[in-house]
């Protein structure tokens, strides 16, 4: 019975073990300061948060190509560039996925969908999957609203763009133009999280 209640204990401090760990290692939470990258943008240029000077903040989006849910987005993702961009909030736009298991993400593919489609805003590779497991973005599209403030980048929202990635005239939770607006307005953001529905980041072995 002592040796039953010994293994239990260390079951139970194995999974405890590697539950904390996973909590530390899965990203960004709300009110964290997010750390700077230097990633290669389709115009061949290397770009930083710490570029924008002027900006108030940003909308940072993990997306690709080759996911039927980033590619329903696409327009939406615009939309927000188009008009937050101006106010001192711009779309930073990473692409996360290993390009050896989707070609289709490539830098070429990547050019050739950002002039299709008319992207107003940075197109950047993580090449070496170092910048979304920081962030801990699990899916395209995956945002992240932060606000600069004197401590740096600090994450004021995380999830979806939306509520309905099947069609943008029915939806009716516009949860990053919201937290963006609050921030704006000086207020808190009301929403500071939600689930992001998206494809699995296709990652090296």
């Amino acid at each position: 019975m002592k040796t039953l209640k010994l293994v239990a204990v260390m079951v139970f401090a194995v999974a405890l073990t590697a539950f904390t760990t996973k909590t530390v290692s899965d990203g960004y939470k709300v009110g964290d300061i997010a750390t700077d990258f230097s990633l290669m943008n389709i115009d061949g240029k290397k770009v930083s948060l710490s570029d924008y000077k002027d900006a108030k903040g940003f909308i940072v989006i993990f997306t690709c190509n080759t996911c039927p849910y980033a590619v329903a987005y696409e327009d939406r993702i615009v939309a927000l560039d188009k008009k937050y961009a101006s106010q001192g909030y711009p779309v930073i736009a990473i692409m996360p996925n290993d390009t050896e298991l989707k070609p289709g993400d490539n830098m070429e593919a990547m050019k050739a969908r950002a002039k299709a489609k008319g992207f107003t805003f940075p197109y950047l590779m993580d090449e070496d999957q170092e910048i979304y497991p920081q962030y801990g973005a699990t899916k395209t599209p995956h945002v992240y609203v932060l606000e600069k403030t004197n401590k740096g980048n600090q994450v004021k929202y995380i999830g979806a763009i939306d509520d309905n990635y099947k069609d943008a005239n029915a939806v009716t939770e516009t949860y990053t133009e919201d937290a963006v607006d609050a921030l704006l307005e000086g207020k808190e953001v009301k929403t500071t999280e939600t689930r992001a529905i998206g494809c699995t980041i296709k990652v090296k072995s």
